[in-house]
């Protein structure tokens, strides 16, 4: 595909790099397993490559929002999705939202093919990758004089709060208090909105109190009154926590959010099963979805298809045959078999590798973030395999400067 390269960081300042990621880029957990997740590359984007993806993103953007405003006017639709059933009896609470109070992020993942970009899904919910879009690019472009980031996903998130809270107020932060992976997320969005002025509460779900559909903090010291929610926490994971935690809350609340629950209509990889019932144009969907079916629908996966568990994160549970043990596959596909409801089955596409030199070649997945369906940022992420999972390989993306002639 034209208009992106992987190009190597000097071999000699790589050390100095990856020590500035950890460090700077809030990037706790540069090692999984045995798997260095801090590139050795950046990509490089021309003009009209990086132009090319948000314009497919804002578009994928509009169509998604006018899907979840047509679901909440037939939430009968919603029992296809392969939702918890805790979470299917609270839907009925989404039919106040309000969308003028609430942030709208989302993450659409780009791969490249031969006959141009597929998207693979949307993280609709609590997409990742936030330090990494932000920080990494302006770590990486001191190498690569030609080249700048393209966005602040941060400054998008503080215009959106902005906008319905004003220049100041209090955020809660809400997270698995618990993993590092998800509290380096918070901690570099805590660090950026006290720097402009809002105060930031870290706090677990069952941290939040409602009263008259207003969010109260009881984290302590930190007691009181709430003007804004940025959560980075599953919505499937709240069902696992008591009533008494009053998650189900979080579904009508009126306190500014990002994301408001209203992310889980379009969260789930079955979304396309109902696009036909929904009477939406959804003409962008359509052209870069690889085709969608119920698993009951096709012969075992292989070479045309391939499983995805309709709540999947972070690529686990995809079965594509190359890119799992024979043990993985046993079980993903015993699952299918037992709840087909919950699974999906994707048309395969061929995903283009890109060389790396000495490193071999990769495989590349781009997520384009939106806010309030404009494009604000870029994750960049690598695997020798088909399968972008969390052994994948954080890149920085950074994009031709005006007048500079691209690399390749």
């Amino acid at each position: 595909m034209q208009g992106l390269k992987l190009a190597a960081i000097p071999h000699d300042q790589y050390d100095d790099y990856r020590y500035d990621v950890i460090f700077k880029a809030y990037k706790w957990d540069p090692q999984v397993e045995d798997h260095n997740t801090v590139a050795r590359h950046v990509l490089l984007l021309s003009r009209e490559a990086a132009g090319e993806l948000e314009r497919q993103a804002e578009l994928l953007a509009q169509e998604t929002v006018r899907m979840e405003e047509a679901l909440l006017g037939r939430l009968s639709l919603a029992r296809q999705l392969g939702l918890p059933r805790q979470i299917q009896q609270t839907l009925e609470r989404l039919q106040g939202y309000d969308s003028s109070r609430h942030v709208r992020l989302m993450r659409f993942d780009f791969h490249p093919a031969p006959d141009g970009w597929a998207i693979s899904e949307v993280n609709s919910d609590v997409p990742g990758g936030l330090a990494e879009a932000a920080v990494l690019p302006g770590i990486a472009a001191r190498y690569f004089p030609g080249y700048e980031p393209r966005h602040d996903i941060a400054a998008y998130l503080l215009d959106g709060f902005r906008a319905r809270i004003g220049e100041a107020g209090t955020l809660a932060l809400v997270h698995a208090t618990a993993y590092s992976d998800d509290r380096q997320v918070m901690e570099y969005l805590s660090d950026y909105f006290q720097a402009h002025g809002y105060d930031t509460v870290m706090a677990a779900p069952d941290h939040i109190r409602w009263e008259s559909k207003q969010a109260y903090s009881l984290a302590a010291g930190q007691e009181g009154q709430l003007d804004g929610l940025l959560r980075f926490y599953p919505l499937e994971w709240l069902t696992n926590l008591p009533r008494r935690s009053q998650w189900r809350d979080f579904y009508d609340g009126e306190t500014s959010a990002c994301n408001h629950p209203i992310a889980m209509l379009t969260q789930s990889k079955r979304l396309p099963l109902i696009w036909d019932e929904l009477g939406v144009e959804l003409s962008a969907w359509k052209r870069m979805l690889p085709e969608t079916r119920d698993p009951r629908q096709v012969s075992r996966p292989g070479e045309e298809w391939v499983y995805k568990p309709a709540l999947g994160r972070v690529g686990e549970g995809i079965l594509i045959p190359e890119a799992v043990t024979a043990k993985e596959r046993r079980k993903i596909e015993r699952s299918v078999r037992w709840r087909p409801g919950r699974w999906i089955a994707q048309r395969r596409f061929v995903s283009q590798t890109l060389p790396a030199g000495e490193q071999g070649e990769y495989h590349l997945c781009i997520g384009v973030f939106t806010v309030g369906g404009r494009c604000a940022g870029f994750y960049g992420r690598i695997s020798p395999y088909a399968r972008i999972d969390h052994k994948a390989i954080d890149i920085p993306v950074l994009v031709q400067k005006e007048g500079e002639e691209h690399a390749g």
